[in-house]
C-alpha cells in the first residue's frame, strides 16, 4: 500500500471511530438526559401514546388514562379529583407531574424494574405496552370525612393505621381538580396552572407532607415521652405550674392559655398534659435539656430527610441548638420546632403501637396489566420511639385529655379516644394554628390521626385545637372504625 492510500485509510479509520464514539455517546450516555428533556416531544408522544396504569382506591380507579383522538393518544382522567388531589397529584403534558403520579411514574408507565418480564412479554407477543395499576392504602370513607371536615378551611388531615403504617387518609386543603391540568389544550392547561399557582393556600403543594408548621401543644407528647423515658418521671410526678414562668437569660415569660393557672401548682405530669399546661411543660423542657428533647423527637421521625411514602416528605425539625429559654419554647412546640401533619400522626401512631413507629406508606401493591401482583408493600418498623411502658403511660394520659381535658370534642360514644390538642402561635398579627392528634380505640388502636387547621380556620383568633380540629379528627376516626 503506498503512502497516500495509508493516509486515506488512517483518516477513514479515525472518522469511523469518531462516528462510533459520537453515536455511542448520544445513544447511551446522553440518552437519559435527552429522554427527560421537557423539549423532547418524541418522549411525550411515546409516553402518552401508551395506556398509563390507573391509581386505585378501594378497588376503583381514581386516576386512569382514556383513549383520545389526538396526537398524544391517551389523556389522564381523574374521578373525584379534588378529593384525592393530595394523593394522586397531577399528570400534565405541559407541567409534568406531582405526588403519586410522579413518585410511581416508573410503575404507572410500565418501565419499573419489577415490570421487566411484562415488558419482555409485550415485546415477544407484539402487545401494546400498558402501565401497572398502583393500589393505594386510602380508605374512601376516611378521605371524605377529612375533606368534608375541613370544608373551606386551609390545612391538612392524615390518618395512619398504627400497626402497619398504612396511610388511611391524606387530605390537603385547599385541594384542586387535576383534570384541568391534564388537558391536552396547552393554553387551557397553562391557564389552570397559573390560577392554581396564584391561588390562596397554594393548592398545588400538599400541606400534609410538604409544609411544616409549629406543632404547638401537640409536641408536649414528645416532651412527656422524653420525661418518662429518662426514668426520673412518671405520670404522677409533680411539676411547678406558675401562672407565668420567668425565662432565664431574658426578660421574656411564658404564660398559659387564657392567661390563668393550670388548676393546681404543683401539678402532676398527667394533669399537665390533660389541661395542656404551658408553664409546667416549659420548665420540664429546661430541666430535661435540649439534647434529650431533640433525641426524643428524632426517635419519632423528626429531622429524617430520607422519608418517602413514596412521595417526598419535608423533614420535620427540632432546632439543632437551643439555649434555656429556647428550649422552654421548644418543649411546648414553639420557637423553631416545625412538623408536617404526617409527622404528628406518626407521633400518635408510635404511642399507639407500643412505642414502635412504623414506616408510613400509601402504596399497598402494584399489579401488572394482567392483574398479577408485581410488588406488595410490607410493614416495616421505622424506629422505636419509646418503651412499651412509656407508651402505656402516655396512652392513659392522652385518654384523660379527651375524657375530661382540653380534647373533649373528640369523644365518641362507646369508643375510648386518646388525644392531644394544640394551639400554635405563628405571629402577632395572625390567628394561631389549631391542631389535634389522636388514636382510637385506646385499648386496640386501629387509627391514628392528625388534623391541622391553619390560622384557626373559620374560628379565627378564637380557635383552639379542641374546638376546631378535634371534631374533624373524631369524624375521621368514626369513618375508619365504621368502614
Amino acid at each position: 500500500m503506498n503512502t497516500p492510500l495509508r493516509h486515506l485509510a488512517t483518516v477513514m479509520l479515525v472518522m469511523f471511530l469518531a462516528l462510533m464514539g459520537s453515536a455511542t455517546w448520544v445513544q447511551f450516555v446522553q440518552a437519559p438526559d435527552l429522554n427527560a428533556d421537557s423539549r423532547n416531544v418524541r418522549t411525550l408522544y411515546r409516553e402518552f401514546g401508551n395506556a398509563r396504569g390507573p391509581i386505585v382506591v378501594a378497588g376503583g380507579a381514581v386516576a386512569r388514562s382514556v383513549k383520545v383522538d389526538d396526537p398524544f393518544g391517551y389523556q389522564r382522567e381523574y374521578t373525584d379529583g379534588e378529593l384525592y388531589s393530595a394523593v394522586t397529584g397531577f399528570y400534565s403534558v405541559v407541567h409534568g407531574s406531582s405526588q403519586l403520579e410522579r413518585a410511581a411514574n416508573d410503575q404507572l408507565t410500565g418501565r419499573g424494574d419489577q415490570l421487566f418480564f411484562s415488558r419482555l412479554r409485550d415485546l415477544v407477543t407484539g402487545r401494546k405496552p400498558e402501565g401497572a395499576a398502583v393500589e393505594t392504602t386510602i380508605v374512601e370513607a376516611a378521605q371524605r370525612a377529612a375533606l368534608e371536615g375541613q370544608g373551606d378551611q386551609q390545612g391538612a388531615v392524615v390518618a395512619i393505621e398504627p400497626s402497619t403504617g398504612r396511610i388511611l387518609a391524606m387530605v390537603s386543603t385547599p385541594g384542586f381538580d387535576p383534570n384541568a391540568l391534564a388537558s391536552h389544550d396547552v393554553s387551557a392547561a397553562n391557564t389552570a396552572y397559573a390560577e392554581l399557582a396564584a391561588a390562596d393556600g397554594n393548592p398545588l403543594r400538599s400541606n400534609a407532607t410538604l409544609e411544616i408548621y409549629p406543632p404547638g401543644s401537640t409536641f408536649k407528647l414528645v416532651t412527656a415521652a422524653a420525661a418518662l423515658e429518662s426514668g426520673e418521671y412518671d405520670a404522677s410526678s409533680t411539676l411547678p405550674a406558675p401562672v407565668r414562668l420567668d425565662l432565664p437569660q431574658t426578660s421574656a415569660t411564658i404564660g398559659n392559655f387564657g392567661g390563668g393557672g393550670c388548676g393546681a401548682n404543683p401539678i402532676t405530669l398527667a394533669d399537665a398534659l390533660r389541661v395542656s399546661c404551658n408553664t409546667a411543660f416549659a420548665q420540664l423542657g429546661m430541666d430535661l435539656g435540649d439534647d434529650a428533647l431533640r433525641e426524643q423527637a428524632e426517635r419519632f421521625g423528626f429531622d429524617d430527610a430520607s422519608l418517602t411514602i413514596p412521595m417526598s416528605v419535608t423533614a420535620s425539625r427540632f432546632p439543632a441548638e437551643a439555649n434555656a429559654p429556647q428550649t422552654a419554647q421548644s418543649a411546648i412546640g414553639q420557637f423553631d420546632v416545625a412538623a408536617t401533619p404526617l409527622q404528628m400522626a406518626m407521633v400518635s401512631a408510635g404511642i399507639a403501637n407500643d412505642g414502635k413507629v412504623m414506616r408510613p406508606y400509601v402504596v399497598e401493591r402494584v399489579r401488572a396489566a394482567n392483574l398479577s401482583v408485581v410488588s406488595q408493600t410490607k410493614p416495616e418498623v421505622l424506629s422505636t420511639a419509646v418503651s412499651p411502658g412509656t407508651a402505656a403511660q402516655l396512652t392513659d394520659m392522652m385518654v384523660g385529655v379527651v375524657a375530661n381535658g382540653s380534647g373533649t370534642s373528640a369523644q365518641i360514644p362507646g369508643v375510648q379516644v386518646a388525644g392531644k390538642t394544640g394551639t400554635a402561635q405563628t405571629s402577632d398579627d395572625a390567628a394561631p394554628h389549631a391542631w389535634f392528634t389522636a388514636f382510637a380505640p385506646a385499648d386496640d388502636p386501629q387509627v391514628a390521626v392528625a388534623v391541622l387547621v391553619e390560622h384557626g380556620g373559620s374560628a379565627g383568633s378564637e380557635a383552639t385545637g379542641g374546638r376546631v380540629a378535634a371534631p374533624i379528627a373524631r369524624a375521621v376516626i368514626q369513618a375508619v372504625l365504621g368502614s
